[in-house]
Order: C-alpha cells, then structure tokens, then sequence
C-alpha cells in the first residue's frame, strides 16, 4: 500500500485540476483536493478523476486550510501541491525513494516559475525552493500568508523540481498581489507588529527593489523584471500601509 497523501487546496481550479491529479497519482494513489467553495467544475472533475474532495470554507488563512487537510489524512506521509504545480519526472522518483526508505524529515523541493507565457530565472518570479513532503503526523502549519511548516526534523533537498504555472495575466498577478498585501497586513496585525514610517513605509520598499533588482538579478529579465521588481516593492509598501491604517482605525474606535 502507498503510505503518501497528495494534497492540493483549491477555489475554481477547473483549468488545473485534472492535470495536477494526473500528475499526483504518479507518486500516489490517495489524492485529497481541499476545496473552499469552486462554483465551476473543480469538485467534479477531481471526483471524476479519483481524487477525494473535502470541504473547509475560506477563511483568508492559509495555514488553517492546509492543517484541515491534515485531518484527512490517513497515510504516513503527506506531500502537498498547489494546483497549478507539477512535479517533473526526477522529482517523482525522488518522492517515491523517500516512501520506500522512510527516514522522517521534512524534504524541501526546488520550485521553477512559468509566468506570462514564460519561464523565469531570476528576480521576482526566479527559481525558489518550498518545503512540501513530510511524516503527517509531524507537521503544522503556522501564518495565514507565506504559510510556512512547523516540524522539528531534519531538512533534506529532493533532487527533481516542481514546475509552477502561475499568473496566466499581468491582471491575476496585480489582483493576488492586492490580496496577498491585505494577508500580509493581517497576519501582521495578529503579531503585534508596528509600523514605522522610515522603516516600513519608505526603507522596506527600497530595499525589496533593491533585493530583487540586484541581489536576485531581475535585472536580467529585461523590461518584464524592472516591471516586477517595481510591483514587489509596491507590494511591500501597500501591506505595511494596510497594518497601519488598520491600527489606526483600532485606535480611534477605543
């Protein structure tokens, strides 16, 4: 029996569902598709192609939706997916080496971005590396955006990638931008944290460029990485606006 859960959250993935379940069942049999509410033909067509679909409303938190998933999960492992990630053929193999060997740790994959009808290599949308494969009962998720995992074990690197298909528009991708600015300043709020206007309005901004222009070469993206790296400082700045707007409102209704 194949002791690993696929996991992939999803809100209208009908365009990736069937290929990202299709390329689970490579390492896995068990697919669960945790769905916040689709109003087109993504719990269908996951049901159709053998996954199961559970179902946990959106709540702007998405550690809250991937620790549900663990409450479905009855495999050893767990790995999760984002619906419009594929893991590539030496990846696979690899996932299925960690299955047949069982060493408990938490394994990190390399993550490559296809953006606007091309592949990036540096900047904003370059290669990073997430951490997605873990023992089930090991794991927990912490922050409602840039979620991260909480384990305790050993960190490993899977040879292999996952090839992400993200923003099909330079629209979806100004639109997630907004949404993850307002997360952001959220979980921020919920931390505690302060705004200063020096630090955070101003510095942070620039130096979000300047990381991303220079120190990750967006540079060599041409016009569509200035572009980019403009939007990641912009980003920046609205979430740290967002807190502090936030705050003050919460001030003046004491």
């Amino acid at each position: 029996m194949n002791d690993l859960t696929v996991v992939v959250l999803t809100k209208n993935e009908e365009a990736n569902i069937v290929d990202v379940i299709k390329n689970a069942k490579q390492v896995t049999p068990h697919v669960l598709i945790v769905d916040s509410g689709s109003t087109d033909k993504t719990v269908w067509l996951a049901e159709e192609h053998g996954a199961k679909v559970v179902y946990r409303a959106w709540d702007n938190d998405f550690s809250a939706q991937r620790n549900f998933a663990l409450e479905h999960v009855a495999t050893e492992w767990v790995l999760y997916l984002d619906a419009d990630e594929r893991l590539n053929k030496e990846l696979c193999e690899a996932v299925v080496t960690v299955l047949e060997e069982g060493t408990p740790a938490s394994y990190r994959m390399v993550r490559k971005n296809s953006a606007f009808g091309r592949d990036f290599n540096y900047g904003v949308l370059g290669p990073d590396s997430v951490v997605r494969l873990f023992p089930t009962a090991a794991v927990k998720w912490v922050d409602k955006v840039h979620e991260r995992p909480v384990t305790g074990l050993e960190e490993k690197l899977l040879k292999g990638y996952i090839k992400h298909y993200t923003y099909d528009s330079f629209a979806t991708y100004l639109e997630k931008m907004n949404v993850y600015s307002s997360m952001g300043a959220e979980n921020n709020k919920a931390k505690g944290k302060n705004v200063s206007v020096i630090g955070d309005l101003v510095l942070r901004p620039v130096y979000a460029f300047f990381k991303m222009y220079f120190l990750k070469k967006g540079c060599l993206e041409g016009w569509l990485g200035f572009v980019l790296c403009l939007n990641y400082a912009n980003y920046t700045l609205n979430k740290y606006v967002k807190l502090k707007l936030m705050k003050e409102r919460a001030r003046k209704s004491l």
